[in-house]
């Protein structure tokens, strides 16, 4: 798909002016931090080649969901909301470590392996890689894999580590970040897929 076309792709979830002048932003910002100079001539070599990149390259970051009836732009989420939630899941990843090592350095071990299935239905799919990637980054447990329609498979060490996927406390952050209607439900063993 090119630009121009793109402007007129009514599929598209939000502004495409909008997602365009945001990756020119992002990447005038990022010109900047690179070169660390301010003479008018760089920020001129900044600005044509942040809006020529982000021209080029704004088609390709867009995401279509599972049905393909709908493209939504990887960088269209508040950014107020996502710095809070990555504190927050920075606040549960040192949680986390500590109930892992309580539960592994005494001699005998306090873990529970197993297998905890959720199905949680977003349309964007970045809200998916977000939950998916957030849970394989808190310690204790791994993301094993992810349907088109939402069923998580994930591994969880400890009984504190299963528990707090059971509870879905995750899940609705991400779901309130990305927009996103809260529609969550455990999936019990030997359950219909």
């Amino acid at each position: 798909m090119k630009t121009k076309d793109m402007l007129k792709d009514e599929t598209i979830v939000g502004s495409p002016v909008k997602h365009l002048v945001v990756l020119t932003c992002v990447l005038f910002f990022f010109w900047i931090l690179l070169s660390g100079k301010f003479d008018l001539k760089f920020l001129t070599y900044g600005v044509l080649t942040a809006v020529i990149s982000a021209w080029i390259c704004v088609p390709l970051l867009l995401l279509p969901n599972a049905k393909g009836t709908k493209k939504y732009f990887i960088f269209d989420v508040p950014l107020v909301k996502y710095a809070v939630y990555w504190l927050w899941l920075l606040n549960e990843v040192v949680k986390a470590n500590i109930d892992v090592v309580k539960a592994t350095v005494k001699s005998e071990m306090v873990i529970n392996p197993r297998v905890i299935r959720f199905r949680i239905k977003m349309d964007n799919p970045m809200a998916h890689a977000t939950l998916a990637n957030s849970i394989t980054l808190t310690p204790g447990t791994v993301t094993l894999n992810v349907t088109e329609d939402g069923l998580y498979e994930i591994h969880a060490l400890t009984d504190g580590a299963a528990e707090g996927l059971l509870e879905g406390g995750m899940q609705k952050r991400i779901a309130d970040l990305f927009g996103e209607p809260f529609d969550y439900a455990v999936v019990e063993e030997g359950e219909e897929q």
